[in-house]
């Protein structure tokens, strides 16, 4: 049976560095992948550079770019290292005991207050399993960065990914006592209008979107609102309402507890906000034949935690 040259195998380790930045544009994205220094993941691409013979990353103060050679060993040689991740993810499951390091990534805010209370409480019952929570708000390219699982607020889960249906979720239209009354409840979202609103941020003027049933089919109205405060976190637009600042459009993973509790009040409860948030909480996984068996643990955790959603009565 012919062998590799000794030289070439000895590349392994560097081809794959160049892999990954080839996906991710990034050092940093790299070396945390890795576990190694940003000088570490540079080395190797400096080796790989040598021994190949020519440039195969453009380097400058803002970007990341590999060069036609590097673009093209990298695309030749991705799908071969995402075979050896699935072989080997293959082999761990035939242990009859979940184990590994499962990479998930989750909203700030649906992360903090309900992810992850459930993944202690997972952990204690997995002592085989290792999790890396990573929460932002960004919209990570799973299979790229190198994460296993997502936990997601969208109504239209992506096509190329498999997902796993945790709950229904809808926005609430909250407001504290003493907001309301000191300035009237709204009886119609045109009342609004007239109103310290505290808003999501996102580009451009902030225009609320409700829907409610009739005998003839369903009423739509929309209102162009403002306010002092808008905040791209659902916790700080919540606790702004909690202190009286206005009334807040948010989840109800963030304003549920407080409404049960009767510190907030939903307003105009005959009104359902529409195109605000995604209308359930899904896990996602990048599209493979198989599912790890860590993974599939953590998801029918999740399943479970997740089952009740999140009543306001």
């Amino acid at each position: 049976m012919a062998t590799l040259d000794p030289r070439v195998d000895l590349l392994w380790p560097q081809v794959h560095t160049l892999v990954l930045l080839a996906q991710t544009a990034s050092y940093t994205q790299v070396a945390q992948r890795l576990g190694l220094s940003k000088a570490a993941v540079s080395q190797r691409i400096s080796d790989l550079e040598r021994a190949v013979g020519q440039t195969l990353v453009q380097r400058t103060t803002r970007s990341v770019r590999l060069t036609e050679a590097g673009q093209r060993l990298a695309e030749q040689t991705t799908e071969s290292f995402a075979l050896i991740a699935r072989s080997v993810s293959e082999a761990r499951d035939l242990a009859s005991q979940p184990r590994g390091l499962v990479r998930l990534t989750a909203p700030v805010a649906l992360g903090r207050q309900h992810l992850a209370p459930q993944i202690e409480r997972f952990l204690r019952e997995q002592p085989e399993i290792r999790v890396e929570l990573d929460l932002s708000d960004r919209l990570a390219t799973l299979a790229h960065e190198g994460y296993d699982l997502a936990v997601r607020h969208t109504s239209a889960p992506p096509d190329n990914h498999v997902a796993w249906k945790l709950c229904p979720s809808r926005a609430l239209l909250v407001a504290s006592a003493a907001y309301l009354k000191r300035h009237g409840t709204p009886q119609l979202p045109s009342d609004l209008a007239q109103h310290a609103c505290l808003a999501y941020l996102r580009p451009g003027p902030t225009v609320w979107q409700f829907e409610r049933a009739t005998r003839s089919g369903p009423e739509r109205l929309s209102v162009t609102v403002q306010g002092a405060l808008r905040a791209s976190n659902s916790e700080v637009l919540r606790d702004a309402a909690l202190s009286g600042l206005g009334i807040a459009l948010v989840p109800d993973f963030s304003a549920a507890a407080a409404v049960r509790a009767k510190r907030l009040r939903v307003v105009l409860p005959a009104w359902r906000p529409v195109g605000a948030f995604g209308d359930a909480i899904y896990a996602l996984h990048p599209w493979s034949p198989t599912t790890p068996k860590a993974v599939q643990a953590l998801v029918s955790h999740l399943k479970h935690g997740f089952s009740a959603g999140f009543p306001v009565d």
